[in-house]
């Protein structure tokens, strides 16, 4: 986890004034820290652009950096949502064999891959073609008209179980995979999962903040 994430400024209502006045997205800015799993200030920049507001969801972050916010879907991103075992073979292969990820998320046992817009209207039709489609666990598909929960910009230890970041937005203009690309991982994931020489990566668990993934390798 961050140095920055442990300031008694963000963890603790009963600080110095000045200390509570802290500009978040100066801290988010510091580039010498480590941001796999937390958002930067140009991703964060990216996520509030989702809304009809984004001036005011930036606002309300400067002022609750450790609260998880409601995004609409459909605008700057879909969301993919899969069951987290399953999901975390998809992420195993798209980094292991393929392009990387967008964006991805954790919350209530599902994992929440941040995708292009479209992919969830054209994910699941993919899929009704696909050899391996009924092998893939059913996956929700949030597009236009739907909302989903982001975990918090400053994750820390008051947030428990809550929402929280696998590999966060740490840029304005983030790469997102396509339908296509997720239908890739979707197919060598179910075919991993019937074969039992496969062997599945184990994660950290989520109070580790261990760095997962090498986004510098995300195209």
């Amino acid at each position: 986890m961050s140095a920055w994430l442990r300031e008694d400024s963000l963890l603790n209502p009963g600080t110095a004034e000045t200390e509570r006045r802290r500009d978040i997205f100066a801290l988010l800015r510091d580039d010498r820290r480590d941001h796999v799993a937390q958002v930067t200030a140009s991703g964060a920049a990216w996520l509030a652009s989702s809304g009809t507001y984004p001036r005011s969801m930036l606002a309300l972050w400067r002022t609750r950096p450790t609260a998880p916010a409601v995004l609409p879907c459909g605008t700057a991103f879909d969301v993919v949502n899969v069951p987290a075992l399953f999901g975390r073979q998809m992420l195993d292969r798209l980094w292991a064999e393929g392009p990387g990820s967008g964006p991805v998320a954790m919350h209530r046992g599902r994992m929440l891959m941040f995708t292009v817009p479209g992919t969830a209207h054209r994910l699941p039709a993919l899929l009704d073609w696909e050899e391996w489609g009924d092998s893939v666990p059913p996956l929700l598909c949030h597009g236009t008209g739907d909302a989903v929960t982001v975990p918090p910009l400053a994750q820390t230890e008051r947030n428990g179980p809550g929402p929280r970041w696998v590999v966060a937005p740490d840029t304005r203009h983030p790469w997102l995979p396509g339908p296509e690309v997720l239908l890739w991982a979707c197919v060598r994931a179910a075919r991993a999962a019937s074969s039992p020489s496969v062997r599945i990566s184990i994660f950290p668990r989520a109070d580790q903040g261990a760095k997962v993934y090498d986004v510098s390798r995300r195209r």
